[in-house]
Protein backbone atom coordinates (compact mmCIF):
# COMPACT_ATOMS: atom_id res chain seq x y z
CA UNK A 1 0.00 0.00 0.00
CA UNK A 2 1.12 3.46 -1.00
CA UNK A 3 1.43 5.72 1.95
CA UNK A 4 1.37 9.64 1.09
CA UNK A 5 4.67 11.09 2.03
CA UNK A 6 3.36 15.23 2.98
CA UNK A 7 0.45 14.61 5.54
CA UNK A 8 -3.02 16.10 5.76
CA UNK A 9 -3.08 17.03 9.05
CA UNK A 10 -6.27 15.40 11.46
CA UNK A 11 -7.42 18.62 12.92
CA UNK A 12 -7.97 20.41 9.62
CA UNK A 13 -9.76 17.58 7.34
CA UNK A 14 -12.78 15.84 7.82
CA UNK A 15 -14.03 12.84 6.34
CA UNK A 16 -17.53 12.16 4.29
CA UNK A 17 -19.46 10.46 1.95
CA UNK A 18 -22.48 10.90 -0.68
CA UNK A 19 -25.21 9.35 -0.77
CA UNK A 20 -24.84 8.53 -4.44
CA UNK A 21 -24.33 4.94 -4.13
CA UNK A 22 -27.04 4.09 -1.86
CA UNK A 23 -29.71 5.95 -4.40
CA UNK A 24 -29.20 8.70 -7.01
CA UNK A 25 -30.66 12.23 -7.30
CA UNK A 26 -30.20 12.80 -10.98
CA UNK A 27 -31.75 9.19 -11.53
CA UNK A 28 -34.67 8.67 -9.41
CA UNK A 29 -34.91 4.81 -10.95
CA UNK A 30 -31.50 4.11 -9.58
CA UNK A 31 -32.85 3.24 -6.33
CA UNK A 32 -33.59 -0.09 -4.58
CA UNK A 33 -35.93 1.29 -1.83
CA UNK A 34 -32.89 2.05 0.83
CA UNK A 35 -34.66 4.79 3.08
CA UNK A 36 -32.51 7.52 4.75
CA UNK A 37 -32.51 5.89 8.27
CA UNK A 38 -30.83 2.76 6.88
CA UNK A 39 -28.15 5.11 4.24
CA UNK A 40 -26.74 6.89 7.27
CA UNK A 41 -26.59 4.50 9.66
CA UNK A 42 -24.40 2.89 7.08
CA UNK A 43 -22.56 6.08 6.67
CA UNK A 44 -21.67 5.88 10.22
CA UNK A 45 -20.98 2.26 10.10
CA UNK A 46 -18.55 2.61 7.94
CA UNK A 47 -16.46 4.93 9.72
CA UNK A 48 -17.44 8.41 8.15
CA UNK A 49 -17.76 11.52 10.31
CA UNK A 50 -20.47 13.56 7.61
CA UNK A 51 -22.49 13.28 4.24
CA UNK A 52 -23.64 15.57 1.52
CA UNK A 53 -27.56 15.32 0.87
CA UNK A 54 -29.99 13.50 -0.98
CA UNK A 55 -34.04 13.77 -1.62
CA UNK A 56 -34.76 10.56 0.98
CA UNK A 57 -33.49 13.18 4.00
CA UNK A 58 -35.88 14.70 6.16
CA UNK A 59 -36.47 18.41 4.67
CA UNK A 60 -37.07 20.10 8.45
CA UNK A 61 -33.69 20.71 10.05
CA UNK A 62 -34.66 20.21 13.55
CA UNK A 63 -35.59 16.52 12.23
CA UNK A 64 -32.38 16.07 10.24
CA UNK A 65 -29.95 17.47 12.89
CA UNK A 66 -31.46 14.83 15.58
CA UNK A 67 -30.82 11.91 13.08
CA UNK A 68 -27.49 13.26 12.15
CA UNK A 69 -26.38 13.21 15.34
CA UNK A 70 -27.65 10.35 16.84
CA UNK A 71 -25.11 8.67 14.53
CA UNK A 72 -22.12 10.77 14.64
CA UNK A 73 -22.67 12.83 11.59
CA UNK A 74 -23.04 16.27 9.82
CA UNK A 75 -23.97 17.90 6.60
CA UNK A 76 -20.82 18.35 4.54
CA UNK A 77 -22.30 20.19 1.94
CA UNK A 78 -25.95 21.30 0.12
CA UNK A 79 -25.53 21.48 -3.65
CA UNK A 80 -26.93 24.05 -5.70
CA UNK A 81 -27.36 24.34 -9.58
CA UNK A 82 -26.40 27.74 -10.55
CA UNK A 83 -28.18 29.22 -14.28
CA UNK A 84 -26.03 32.32 -14.91
CA UNK A 85 -25.67 30.92 -18.73
CA UNK A 86 -29.54 30.92 -19.71
CA UNK A 87 -32.16 33.94 -19.76
CA UNK A 88 -34.35 35.29 -16.80
CA UNK A 89 -32.77 32.94 -14.32
CA UNK A 90 -30.71 34.79 -11.91
CA UNK A 91 -33.09 35.78 -9.61
CA UNK A 92 -33.79 32.32 -9.12
CA UNK A 93 -30.23 31.18 -8.95
CA UNK A 94 -29.68 33.77 -5.74
CA UNK A 95 -32.57 32.72 -4.06
CA UNK A 96 -31.86 29.01 -4.09
CA UNK A 97 -28.42 29.61 -3.25
CA UNK A 98 -29.80 31.67 -0.30
CA UNK A 99 -32.33 28.52 0.53
CA UNK A 100 -29.04 26.81 0.96
CA UNK A 101 -27.03 29.35 3.12
CA UNK A 102 -29.72 28.85 5.36
CA UNK A 103 -29.85 25.12 5.27
CA UNK A 104 -26.05 25.25 5.99
CA UNK A 105 -26.23 27.87 9.09
CA UNK A 106 -28.91 25.81 10.67
CA UNK A 107 -27.38 22.21 10.08
CA UNK A 108 -23.43 24.42 11.31
CA UNK A 109 -21.80 23.78 8.18
CA UNK A 110 -19.52 26.26 6.74
CA UNK A 111 -19.41 24.52 2.29
CA UNK A 112 -21.99 25.38 -0.19
CA UNK A 113 -22.07 23.58 -3.26
CA UNK A 114 -22.55 24.99 -6.85
CA UNK A 115 -22.65 23.95 -10.18
CA UNK A 116 -23.79 26.05 -13.40
CA UNK A 117 -26.74 23.66 -15.11
CA UNK A 118 -27.27 25.94 -17.52
CA UNK A 119 -27.59 23.94 -20.98
CA UNK A 120 -26.65 20.93 -19.28
CA UNK A 121 -26.58 17.18 -21.24
CA UNK A 122 -26.02 15.18 -17.78
CA UNK A 123 -29.29 14.85 -16.47
CA UNK A 124 -31.09 14.27 -20.13
CA UNK A 125 -31.00 10.82 -22.19
CA UNK A 126 -28.47 12.27 -24.81
CA UNK A 127 -24.43 12.04 -25.44
CA UNK A 128 -23.34 12.98 -22.81
CA UNK A 129 -20.01 14.90 -24.54
CA UNK A 130 -20.81 15.49 -27.61
CA UNK A 131 -23.89 17.82 -26.55
CA UNK A 132 -22.29 19.74 -23.45
CA UNK A 133 -22.60 23.59 -23.50
CA UNK A 134 -19.72 25.39 -25.00
CA UNK A 135 -20.40 29.34 -23.22
CA UNK A 136 -19.60 32.29 -25.40
CA UNK A 137 -17.45 34.93 -24.24
CA UNK A 138 -20.64 36.63 -22.71
CA UNK A 139 -22.37 33.71 -20.59
CA UNK A 140 -18.68 33.46 -19.50
CA UNK A 141 -18.73 36.63 -17.83
CA UNK A 142 -22.56 36.00 -16.46
CA UNK A 143 -21.34 33.09 -15.01
CA UNK A 144 -17.71 34.70 -13.47
CA UNK A 145 -20.33 37.42 -12.65
CA UNK A 146 -22.77 35.74 -10.74
CA UNK A 147 -20.51 33.51 -8.69
CA UNK A 148 -18.42 36.07 -7.24
CA UNK A 149 -22.61 37.31 -6.42
CA UNK A 150 -22.58 34.37 -4.43
CA UNK A 151 -19.11 34.11 -3.26
CA UNK A 152 -19.93 37.42 -1.69
CA UNK A 153 -23.24 36.28 0.02
CA UNK A 154 -22.00 33.30 1.49
CA UNK A 155 -18.20 35.03 2.74
CA UNK A 156 -20.46 37.54 4.28
CA UNK A 157 -22.42 34.94 6.40
CA UNK A 158 -19.21 33.15 7.09
CA UNK A 159 -19.36 30.38 4.66
CA UNK A 160 -17.66 29.03 1.80
CA UNK A 161 -18.99 28.42 -1.77
CA UNK A 162 -16.71 25.94 -4.11
CA UNK A 163 -17.52 25.12 -7.35
CA UNK A 164 -17.95 21.78 -8.89
CA UNK A 165 -16.64 20.94 -12.25
CA UNK A 166 -18.91 18.34 -13.60
CA UNK A 167 -19.02 15.98 -16.94
CA UNK A 168 -21.72 17.55 -19.37
CA UNK A 169 -21.53 20.75 -18.22
CA UNK A 170 -19.50 24.20 -19.32
CA UNK A 171 -17.31 24.15 -16.79
CA UNK A 172 -15.81 20.33 -17.52
CA UNK A 173 -12.63 19.65 -18.39
CA UNK A 174 -9.29 21.90 -17.28
CA UNK A 175 -9.34 24.17 -19.39
CA UNK A 176 -12.54 25.62 -18.55
CA UNK A 177 -11.56 25.49 -14.64
CA UNK A 178 -8.88 27.17 -15.33
CA UNK A 179 -10.91 29.76 -17.10
CA UNK A 180 -13.45 30.36 -14.20
CA UNK A 181 -10.51 30.39 -12.04
CA UNK A 182 -9.07 33.38 -13.58
CA UNK A 183 -12.43 34.97 -13.70
CA UNK A 184 -13.15 34.96 -10.68
CA UNK A 185 -12.20 36.65 -7.16
CA UNK A 186 -10.23 34.39 -4.80
CA UNK A 187 -11.21 34.19 -1.14
CA UNK A 188 -14.72 34.42 -2.60
CA UNK A 189 -14.84 31.47 -5.16
CA UNK A 190 -13.17 28.66 -4.28
CA UNK A 191 -12.79 25.38 -6.20
CA UNK A 192 -14.31 21.47 -5.57
CA UNK A 193 -11.86 19.22 -7.17
CA UNK A 194 -13.86 15.83 -8.63
CA UNK A 195 -10.95 13.51 -9.28
CA UNK A 196 -13.71 11.48 -11.19
CA UNK A 197 -15.44 14.00 -13.06
CA UNK A 198 -11.92 15.32 -14.55
CA UNK A 199 -10.60 12.38 -15.25
CA UNK A 200 -13.95 11.38 -17.28
CA UNK A 201 -13.33 15.16 -19.28
CA UNK A 202 -9.80 13.88 -20.15
CA UNK A 203 -7.27 15.82 -17.81
CA UNK A 204 -5.51 14.91 -14.74
CA UNK A 205 -6.40 15.29 -11.22
CA UNK A 206 -3.06 15.85 -9.57
CA UNK A 207 -2.42 18.54 -12.19
CA UNK A 208 -5.84 20.67 -11.43
CA UNK A 209 -4.71 20.33 -7.43
CA UNK A 210 -1.43 21.58 -8.09
CA UNK A 211 -2.62 24.42 -10.31
CA UNK A 212 -4.96 25.45 -8.32
CA UNK A 213 -3.56 24.08 -4.69
CA UNK A 214 -4.59 27.53 -2.23
CA UNK A 215 -8.31 27.68 -3.81
CA UNK A 216 -9.26 24.08 -3.70
CA UNK A 217 -11.31 24.03 -0.15
CA UNK A 218 -13.19 20.85 -1.02
CA UNK A 219 -13.03 17.14 -2.54
CA UNK A 220 -15.18 14.98 -4.11
CA UNK A 221 -12.90 11.21 -3.97
CA UNK A 222 -14.37 9.34 -6.98
CA UNK A 223 -12.55 6.53 -8.86
CA UNK A 224 -13.31 5.65 -12.75
CA UNK A 225 -13.22 2.37 -14.06
CA UNK A 226 -10.93 3.05 -17.30
CA UNK A 227 -12.71 0.61 -19.60
CA UNK A 228 -16.07 1.56 -18.94
CA UNK A 229 -15.37 5.58 -19.44
CA UNK A 230 -13.96 5.15 -23.02
CA UNK A 231 -16.75 2.70 -23.68
CA UNK A 232 -18.46 5.32 -22.60
CA UNK A 233 -17.05 8.49 -24.64
CA UNK A 234 -16.54 5.75 -27.54
CA UNK A 235 -19.84 5.07 -27.85
CA UNK A 236 -21.32 8.38 -26.73
CA UNK A 237 -23.10 7.25 -24.05
CA UNK A 238 -25.39 9.26 -21.59
CA UNK A 239 -24.66 10.40 -18.17
CA UNK A 240 -26.95 7.87 -16.71
CA UNK A 241 -25.98 5.20 -19.22
CA UNK A 242 -22.51 5.80 -18.24
CA UNK A 243 -23.40 5.04 -14.63
CA UNK A 244 -25.38 2.30 -14.98
CA UNK A 245 -22.38 0.78 -16.71
CA UNK A 246 -20.43 1.25 -13.84
CA UNK A 247 -18.09 3.91 -14.41
CA UNK A 248 -17.55 5.57 -11.62
CA UNK A 249 -16.56 3.53 -8.19
CA UNK A 250 -15.00 4.21 -5.04
CA UNK A 251 -10.87 5.08 -4.29
CA UNK A 252 -9.24 1.44 -2.81
CA UNK A 253 -11.58 -0.59 -5.84
CA UNK A 254 -9.19 -2.77 -7.52
CA UNK A 255 -10.95 -1.93 -11.26
CA UNK A 256 -10.49 2.16 -10.63
CA UNK A 257 -7.64 3.97 -12.32
CA UNK A 258 -6.96 7.04 -10.41
CA UNK A 259 -3.40 6.96 -8.61
CA UNK A 260 -5.00 8.93 -5.19
CA UNK A 261 -1.79 8.89 -3.29
CA UNK A 262 -0.35 11.71 -5.26
CA UNK A 263 -2.84 13.76 -5.10
CA UNK A 264 -3.55 13.78 -1.31
CA UNK A 265 -0.03 14.68 -0.95
CA UNK A 266 -0.63 17.62 -3.18
CA UNK A 267 -3.54 18.48 -1.34
CA UNK A 268 -1.32 18.44 1.69
CA UNK A 269 1.22 20.36 0.49
CA UNK A 270 -1.22 23.01 -0.24
CA UNK A 271 -2.33 22.95 3.32
CA UNK A 272 -5.70 22.08 2.68
CA UNK A 273 -8.58 22.34 4.96
CA UNK A 274 -11.72 21.05 4.33
CA UNK A 275 -14.29 18.14 3.27
CA UNK A 276 -12.82 15.06 1.67
CA UNK A 277 -15.80 13.21 0.36
CA UNK A 278 -16.07 10.02 -1.40
CA UNK A 279 -18.07 9.94 -4.29
CA UNK A 280 -19.70 7.09 -6.50
CA UNK A 281 -22.47 7.21 -8.45
CA UNK A 282 -23.53 3.55 -8.77
CA UNK A 283 -26.13 1.40 -8.92
CA UNK A 284 -26.84 -0.34 -5.55
CA UNK A 285 -28.13 -2.80 -7.22
CA UNK A 286 -24.84 -4.12 -8.68
CA UNK A 287 -22.96 -3.42 -5.59
CA UNK A 288 -23.79 -3.05 -1.89
CA UNK A 289 -23.33 0.81 -0.86
CA UNK A 290 -21.84 -0.15 2.57
CA UNK A 291 -19.38 -2.73 1.40
CA UNK A 292 -18.37 -0.28 -1.05
CA UNK A 293 -18.43 2.83 1.70
CA UNK A 294 -16.13 0.67 4.06
CA UNK A 295 -13.93 -0.41 1.35
CA UNK A 296 -13.47 3.51 0.52
CA UNK A 297 -12.90 4.07 4.09
CA UNK A 298 -10.27 1.36 4.97
CA UNK A 299 -8.40 2.33 1.69
CA UNK A 300 -8.22 6.34 3.17
CA UNK A 301 -7.18 5.43 6.72
CA UNK A 302 -4.30 3.27 5.30
CA UNK A 303 -3.56 5.55 2.39
CA UNK A 304 -3.58 8.78 5.00
CA UNK A 305 -2.92 7.33 8.14
CA UNK A 306 -5.86 8.90 9.53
Amino acid sequence: MHTTKAKLKRERIRFGITPTGWWNDDFLDIDIGIPFGQCVSEMALAGFEGCSVGHKYPTDTAVLKRELDLRGLCVSEPWTSTYFTIEAMHAKTIADFEESLRFIKAMGGTDLVVAELGGSSHQQPIALVPNRPVFTDGQWDALANGLNELGRIAHGAGMRLCYHHHMGTGVMTRADVDRLMAMTRPGLVNLLVDTGHITFAGDDPLALVQAHGPRVKHVHLKNIRRPVMEEALRQNLSFKESILKGVFTVPGDAEGSVDFPPILEALAEADFEGWLVVEAEQDPARGSPLGYAKMARTYLREVIGL
